[in-house]
């Protein structure tokens, strides 16, 4: 039996604890920033996945790269930061900011290193399907006359080299600038002197060139301005060059007593580009001169400088993800509309009044969550539509959708969460939008994010109101909803829609709901919540009944949490985790963790709904159980400082669609699963690729695309529905 396969391998034998371990320490906890990183090699490694289609491998370079720039920019401006104010606060394993920062380090430089082997051997295979990339040693007389011309007309226009002297200050270079720093000789008297050349964010970091039938060629841009800059330097001839990136403290601070927010957020986004630097990548061509030239103007010391033997700015390299080269990507998949909505005739009010539906995207269409808004917008029966906004698409068809109602005379109310992290801007343009349109709209709380996904719609049905609910665990973002995998609930239940307007009135008034009938909610009762149904499978281990926890979320390293789960361990009760990301828990340790296990799952999508199952005494996957989603993952962040929901679910279709299939095919998940011991060390054992054995390895991803989902379904009845694992009642 496959160690990956949680739903029907036995638990693995636990391992003795590491030598001096003691439960009361923070040893018992991993290191949210070491555990992150580790997160960020198994996305690297899916560069290197055979089973991956090769430019999907390039994508997963990039978005391990775009990753450790974000991580950077945060997590370790975070900690110089405390490191510079002396604060010397433990994290919760015992590490100080300063001891966390050269673990970092030494990681990260691995992970960087790793990153320019892997593109190295990416470019052979590229070059093996017809994608090359170029360098100017690589140009024919031919490309130097094209590339003479696309410069003139495409780049020479955006530059702006600029001198480095006495009179010529070095220039501000912003978070994520990449530059060419040049020495270069004046051919009349031999005078040198330096500049740098900011290379352009808003051009293609990779120029196609003319190619063969099949093939396709590409020059990266800094190679193309190393090559003209002739016609940028006249009567100067290069000497030195080195190309360097810039990553700068990207935390915000925001007034806290600010009288106008959306202002307030406005300045602070200028201040973010102005950060202090946290990292400089060089290349290691830079000349000793020029090296000693840039660190000294950007006041970074020499552990903040990584130097580059190949490409800066990994992340680029998502351009190389052809629309062309279908054929080496993963095949096109569309996601399912419910045959409920299509049994409706697409009255998706009346597909939820027929019973409750869960939505498993990208499986099946957020299109749906569209729709819902788009058709509240243009009945004429709806009278009030409530929604939260932390992310969404630049575009958003549902911005446009509450715009629509808005004008249309409805009682619209947008709650616009301004501290969603990188899309401030983006957001402040939307409640502007918004604002523009009549609808309300409020900002919430100064101390806390709203990371809650509701949506409500109020209609007038015969004599009395009816409240129509979303509660989604992902964002209100149709793009990254076709790549995120995440839950949507749609509901008519009166308790539900009662529970989403003491929310609302809670984000909009401050005032704490006096009581919810199903929802728990943070920072008030979710955490709470969650401990007490812990200890209450507790209890059921003690009695002797069957005591089993699921739970599935992108990371988990809230202590008391953590501690929750190891005491009922030892109590007996069977937990198995599904935490994509950071994970604090030391799994398998003897006569402490040993009933707790976890696993990653790291694939074609991205694995992001939150669930969280509860045998109640009769065991999983019992019709009995307790279930619920939320949009909160277990970290002190989501549960103290977050607005955010956690929903039982008691539709008995949805209960069972979610256990039976959702929960039991990502616990089955063998292809994709990477199992963390107690050691911290995540491993994979996988069959030669392409082998029967290989073949044969269940991939959850594969099975969602593939198979029908319960609640959805229509006329067509559930016969063909496959269920994974089945209740025992």
């Amino acid at each position: 039996m496959n160690k990956a396969d949680f739903l029907h391998a036995s638990f693995p034998e636990p391992i003795d604890p590491p030598e001096g371990f003691d439960p009361a320490s923070p040893d018992r906890f991993f290191n949210r920033e070491l555990s992150w990183l580790a997160f960020n090699w198994r996305v690297l490694e899916e560069a290197s996945n055979p089973r991956v289609p090769l430019l999907e491998q390039v994508r997963f370079l990039s978005i391990s790269a775009t990753n450790l720039d974000e991580f950077y920019t945060v997590r370790v401006a975070g900690l110089r930061e405390l490191k510079r104010a002396g604060n010397s606060m433990p994290s919760i394993d015992g590490r100080s900011p300063d001891e966390q920062l050269a673990l970092i380090n030494e990681d990260a430089r691995q992970l960087m290193a790793a990153q320019q082997q892997t593109f190295g051997k990416l470019v052979s295979k590229l070059e093996a399907e017809g994608i090359h990339i170029l360098t100017r040693a690589d140009l024919s007389p031919q490309d130097r006359a094209l590339l003479g011309e696309y410069f003139l007309s495409n780049v020479f226009p955006m530059l702006s080299p600029l001198a480095v002297d006495p009179a010529h200050p070095f220039p501000f270079i912003p978070n994520l600038g990449f530059c060419l720093a040049l020495q270069i000789e004046r051919r009349a008297d031999k005078f040198r002197r330096n500049a740098i050349l900011p290379v352009p964010q808003q051009i293609d970091r990779f120029i196609p060139l003319p190619a063969e039938p099949g093939c396709h060629r590409f020059l990266p841009l800094e190679e193309l301005l190393l090559d003209q800059l002739q016609a940028l330097f006249p009567g100067y001839s290069p000497r030195n060059s080195c190309a360097f990136r810039v990553l700068r403290d990207s935390d915000m601070e925001v007034e806290e007593e600010a009288e106008d927010l959306v202002r307030e957020f406005e300045v602070a986004l200028k201040r973010r580009r102005r950060g202090e630097v946290v990292r400089l990548k060089l290349t290691v061509d830079a000349q000793p001169e020029l090296r000693e030239m840039i660190m000294e103007e950007l006041e970074v010391s020499a552990d903040e400088v990584v130097e580059v033997d190949g490409l800066l700015g990994m992340a680029d390299i998502k351009e190389l993800v052809l629309d062309s080269r279908r054929d080496l990507q993963w095949p096109v998949f569309t996601p399912r509309i419910p045959e409920r909505v299509q049994d409706h005739d697409g009255d998706i009010f009346a597909a939820i009044r027929q019973k409750d539906m869960l939505l498993h995207h990208p499986y099946e269409t957020f299109d749906m969550v569209v729709r819902f808004l788009e058709q509240a917008a243009r009945d004429p029966n709806v009278l009030a539509i409530k929604q939260t906004l932390y992310r969404t698409s630049r575009e958003s068809p549902i911005v446009s959708a509450l715009c629509e109602a808005a004008e249309a005379g409805k009682s619209v109310t947008a709650f616009v969460e301004l501290k969603a992290r990188f899309d401030e801007a983006a957001n402040i343009r939307q409640s502007r939008r918004l604002e523009r349109a009549g609808a309300h709209v409020v900002y919430g709380f100064i101390h806390y994010k709203t990371h809650a996904k509701i949506s409500t719609v109020v209609r007038r049905e015969g004599d009395k109101l009816v409240t129509y609910t979303h509660f989604g665990t992902g964002n209100y973002h149709p793009i990254t909803a076709r790549i995120y995998t995440d839950l949507s609930l749609l509901t008519c239940d009166p308790a539900l829609g009662r529970d989403a307007a003491r929310v609302f009135n809670y984000l909009s008034g401050y005032a704490e709901p006096a009581m919810l009938e199903n929802l728990a909610i943070s920072p008030l009762t979710l955490k709470t919540r969650l401990i007490e149904l812990i200890a209450a499978e507790a209890d059921h281990a003690r009695a002797g009944r069957p005591a089993q926890i699921w739970a599935k979320m992108n990371s988990l390293i809230e202590p008391d949490v953590i501690d929750a789960l190891y005491a009922a361990s030892q109590a007996g009760v069977q937990i198995s985790l599904v935490i994509r990301g950071i994970c604090g828990v030391r799994p398998g340790i003897k006569g402490f963790s040993e009933n707790i296990r976890v696993k990653s799952i790291v694939g074609r999508f991205l694995e992001h709904s939150r669930i969280v199952c509860f045998g109640s005494g009769h065991g999983l996957a019992s019709e009995s159980a307790r279930v619920f989603i939320s949009s909160a993952d277990w970290m002190g962040r989501n549960l103290l400082r977050r607005v955010e929901t956690l929903v039982e679910i008691r539709n008995r279709t949805v209960k069972a669609q979610i256990v039976q299939q959702v929960m039991a095919a990502n616990l089955h998940d063998e292809a994709q699963t990477w199992v963390l011991d107690g050691t911290g060390r995540y491993s994979r054992n996988l069959p030669e690729p392409g082998s029967s054995e290989d073949r044969l390895l269940f991939n959850c991803h594969r099975f969602f695309m593939e198979n029908p989902s319960l609640s959805g379904r229509g006329s067509a009845g559930a016969r063909d529905v496959i269920e994974l694992a089945h209740g025992n009642d």
